[in-house]
């Protein structure tokens, strides 16, 4: 795709970026990856697929990507590979052997390492079993990439499982007690980007194919019973911080504090000696949207 954007970003602001996500598993994640892919600052360098705890969902995500990138005009611009199958148990990443890794990680530790002067920053919408196995395989690259992961309670817990730190529990506690370069999007942050259904018809759905596709999408998964937890015609566009806060840092506050420590129950518990981190408290949903809406429009609208 030609960018049909009237403005350019000095190539010393820009960033690599490579996307870690679950994106068949719930109908936010390509909402997520089509920004990134239309932002000037953003060179994508490659799209991970994440499993979301459920057995083939790697491979589904796998495809759903190749389809939003397919919808994009995009399928031979941006590599994408298979990750990890499904969890690690905790003994993984106790374990000192190095194991055979899936190509997502490969592609992780081989981009990460690369001599170039532009940050690396990976933007994880999911469980991070591809990060945690990358960085346990090589664990230098934790010092040539900032990560930033939608996931966890953050520092304020809620009465209900946080769905990206509890499909790899073991994970995501051993990239919370490593990583000093990490950005942190909780709950209590992605659940407010919120929108209307009416408003995705109005705004996404005339866009072209990637616009059919997303609001289709969505919709599908809205009305199907895996979605009985949604409030009827709404969604949160969860997945998006992750591509804001890459964009703009400061389209959100933020903490530094010492990174959680995830228990069964995905809660969290503080004084286990991690690393101090980036917590973000809240998000711009104006901004985070109103961007979305904007570039999906000039680059695909009639």
């Amino acid at each position: 795709m030609k960018s049909k954007l009237l403005f350019d970003v000095p190539q010393e602001k820009k960033l690599r970026v490579i996307i870690d996500t679950d994106a068949a598993c719930e109908a936010d994640d390509p909402f997520a990856i089509a920004q990134a892919l239309m932002s000037p600052k953003l060179m994508v360098k490659g799209i991970l697929a994440e499993h979301f705890a459920t057995e083939g969902s790697v491979e589904r995500s796998y495809e759903e990507i190749k389809t939003v990138l397919n919808a994009m005009d995009m399928e031979a611009d941006v590599p994408v590979f298979m990750g990890e199958e499904g969890a690690k148990p905790a003994e993984y990443f106790a374990n000192s052997a190095t194991e055979k890794v899936s190509p997502a990680a490969d592609f992780l530790i081989q981009e990460a390492l690369r001599d170039e002067v532009s940050p690396l920053f990976v933007l994880c919408q999911g469980a991070i079993t591809n990060v945690a196995v990358a960085v346990k395989k090589c664990p230098k690259i934790l010092d040539k990439m900032t990560i930033v992961w939608i996931g966890t309670h953050g520092l304020k817990n809620f009465p209900w499982r946080e769905f990206n730190a509890g499909n790899d529990i073991a994970a995501a506690n051993y990239i919370l007690s490593q990583a000093k370069n990490l950005w942190l999007i909780p709950s209590g942050v992605y659940s407010t980007i919120t929108v209307g259904l009416a408003e995705l018809q109005q705004k996404v759905y005339p866009c072209g194919k990637i616009g059919r596709h997303l609001f289709e999408n969505m919709v599908t998964y809205n009305n199907s019973p895996r979605a009985g937890w949604t409030k009827g015609e709404s969604w949160a566009l969860g997945d998006s911080p992750a591509i804001a806060v890459a964009l703009n840092p400061d389209c959100g506050h933020y903490v530094e504090h010492e990174a959680p420590y995830i228990n069964e129950d995905t809660s969290s518990t503080f004084g286990k000696g991690n690393p101090i981190i980036r917590i973000y408290t809240d998000a711009d949903s104006r901004y985070i949207l109103e961007d979305f809406f904007a570039k999906l429009q000039l680059n695909y609208g009639s």
